[in-house]
């Protein structure tokens, strides 16, 4: 009896054994190119599978693991399901073995260095539902066997280098609800076939060489929630059936040309948390419905044409932070109680306002740029500052007396300092807020914009203990002024004549180390000098030679008005969010001006005109200073760039 129970234990023993091997058994093929994939981007140390890749309980198959494998063994033969390999840096070109895996559901090699093509054997992994490539240094045009992929609903390939078309393949992808395709590269028009992408949730394209007209068929994408387009070459105007978007939670547009937009198709769009709509040649008024908007908390309508004053129901508002409408044609008197409860900036800057600061200006934690408006600074902290900027309105002259000033320097966001050739640089530490202005005794300094989604607090100033390249003062840049939208800086009582402008530079925020995805982030603003654009699309990264390395871009200008004005802005391009979020927009180290011995009051000769000279590598208080003033200078529209300039000629009646 004892001998029968011994031999149906053993039968059970080696039922389960077999069950556990069947269990076990990965399809060889797919095992053989894991082993492949693994050797190419040399992962032994993170994932060395001696046994069965597919086997219960793995270490590599939970939900925090990377690498991660997991497998579906819900057959006779295991197959590999999920595969995610991100932010470990691999290196390389995209092996044809991992194509060998067709079961795959999940590919994740976001945040890597992968470069070279993408393979046009992606087409055969038919059953992905998510695929991600985003962050890398892939080349070469976009796959149109992307389209195969007809179970996709989530798609990233955003911050690489492709170039030429989107495919219009990817019209195929019906399913899709998320299409992340920013800073990668693509180019012309947005092809016709995307309309059929009805599913769609989000869509982030900004940063992208796009042409022609904003499409009107984004019009018809019913379940959008999150649609992001700044910094393309597209035409306005913002097509009217935009207002049926009405699930949008985020509408980020910006830096339309040629058309004028309107804010009329905004009335139903009620669900907004954030709307963006910044340089988009959007004129006419602002509508009274926008007050009534219970969910906004960031509103930027910025660098456009509107008119007429702020709608009083903007008093209404009962969640908003942010709050930019500078740079506009804006009339009228601020609302009394616009200062609501969560209001945490508010930029009213460069608009021919008047009237009386609002109610709750001077509340603790809140910052309010009203420079270059006739608002009465009754009541600003610095009283100095408003009697010296009063001069510029109208056609007074900017100073009572004889201007005294032939150069200023100024070391931005850093302590003052005496160069090795013996410039004074003057302090600029002073914190500066989402809205806030600044003023010293010869030079002033503004600034505007939030950094959105930055989940490391704002940052206005950089700063690094690194040595500095390529120049002899190294310290001058180890700190830089920043800003996510639009930095002034402003030379004051100049005397007229020629002047040299030295703008100093280093990216000391960026990393440019190639055998990591930290180092693939590109910086990308414009430059102003006395209202004309002197540097655009300007990467100083590229220019210098890599990051913490010294640049110096010197032009020529003229003054004749007394007042120099330098503006550094951001247009929408470059990536916004490596290494961290929230990494984009203007960098400046220290700013150098001087006039040319000889030049004073030459500005009558070829006015308006700001001249490079050299481009050189070479090694720029604890309260926000809201300084209210009318500082209303004289400035017309660019209708190129929708930029606000100083006049440098008399102004003619």
């Amino acid at each position: 009896m004892g001998l029968l129970n011994l031999s149906f234990s053993l039968l059970l023993l080696l039922s389960a054994l077999q069950r556990v091997s069947a269990q076990l058994a990965t399809d060889p093929n797919e095992v053989s190119a894991l082993n492949k994939i693994i050797d190419h981007w040399d992962l032994g140390n993170q994932l060395s599978l001696t046994i069965d890749p597919c086997m219960p309980n793995a270490t590599w198959a939970s939900n925090t693991a990377n690498p991660r494998v997991l497998c579906d063994c819900a057959g006779s033969t295991c197959h590999i399901t999920h595969l995610k390999i991100y932010a470990l840096d691999i290196l390389g070109e995209i092996p044809r073995e991992l194509f060998e895996l067709k079961e795959l559901i999940d590919l994740n090699l976001g945040q890597n260095v992968l470069s070279g093509p993408i393979p046009a054997e992606i087409g055969q992994l038919s059953k992905l539902q998510y695929l991600s490539l985003g962050i890398n240094n892939l080349t070469g045009p976009v796959p149109p066997e992307i389209g195969n992929l007809s179970k996709l609903l989530s798609l990233s390939f955003g911050s690489n280098q492709f170039s030429g078309p989107l495919p219009m393949e990817l019209g195929k992808l019906t399913t899709l609800q998320e299409l992340y395709l920013d800073s990668s590269g693509v180019t012309g028009p947005i092809p016709q076939e995307l309309a059929n992408l009805k599913s769609l949730k989000t869509l982030w394209a900004s940063d992208n060489l796009f042409t022609g007209k904003l499409p009107e068929f984004l019009g018809i994408f019913a379940e959008l929630k999150d649609l992001r387009l700044e910094g393309t070459l597209l035409e306005g105007p913002i097509p009217s059936n935009f207002g049926a978007l009405v699930k949008l939670d985020i509408l980020r547009v910006g830096d339309l040309g040629e058309e004028d937009s309107s804010l009329g198709f905004l009335e139903n769009l009620t669900s907004l948390s954030t709307l963006s709509l910044r340089n988009c040649r959007v004129s006419g008024k602002i509508p009274e419905q926008i007050g009534n908007f219970a969910k906004l908390q960031y509103l930027d309508l910025s660098f456009n044409k509107l008119t007429g004053q702020i709608p009083n129901s903007f008093q209404e508002f009962t969640v908003l932070q942010f709050l930019y409408l500078g740079d506009n044609n804006l009339s009228g008197e601020l609302p009394a109680n616009i200062v609501t409860p969560k209001l945490i900036a508010l930029d009213v800057s460069f608009n021919p306002m008047s009237g009386n600061l609002p109610l709750n200006f001077a509340r603790t934690g809140f910052s309010m740029n009203v420079l270059g408006t006739s608002i009465n600074g009754n009541g600003l902290p610095d009283r100095g500052g408003f009697g010296l900027l009063n001069c510029l309105q109208g056609d007074a002259k900017c100073t009572n007396q004889l201007p005294s000033l032939s150069s200023f320097s100024i070391k931005c966001g850093g302590t003052g300092q005496t160069s090795a050739s013996g410039i004074e640089y003057d302090d600029d530490s002073e914190t500066l807020g989402a809205a806030s202005f600044y003023k010293s005794s010869r030079w002033a300094v503004s600034s505007t914009g939030n950094f959105v989604f930055n989940s490391n607090g704002p940052r206005y100033i950089a700063s690094t203990d690194s040595q500095i390249t390529e120049t002899l003062e190294s310290e001058l840049y180890k700190t830089a002024r920043l800003s996510p939208s639009s930095l002034r800086y402003f030379g004051l009582d100049l005397m007229n004549g020629k002047y040299i402008v030295e703008l100093h530079f280093a990216e000391i925020a960026m990393e440019d180390d190639t055998s990591s995805w930290k180092g693939l982030g590109r910086r990308i603003f414009d430059v102003y000098i006395q209202g004309e654009r002197v540097l655009q699309d300007f990467n100083i990264q590229k220019e210098a030679g890599g990051s913490k390395r010294a640049l110096i871009k010197t032009f020529e200008t003229n003054v004749s008005n007394t007042i120099m004005n330098i503006h550094f802005m951001w247009a929408g391009k470059g990536t916004c969010c490596i290494p961290l979020q929230g990494t984009y927009g203007p960098l400046v180290s220290a700013i150098n001006v001087r006039q040319v011995p000889g030049a004073g009051n030459s500005a009558n000769r070829g006015r308006k005109r700001v001249r490079r000279i050299v481009g050189i590598s070479l090694g720029c208080a604890a309260a926000v200073m809201i300084v209210s003033s009318v500082f209303y200078l004289w400035w017309i529209k660019d209708d190129a760039a929708g930029h606000m300039r100083v006049q440098t000629d008399i102004p003619k009646k």
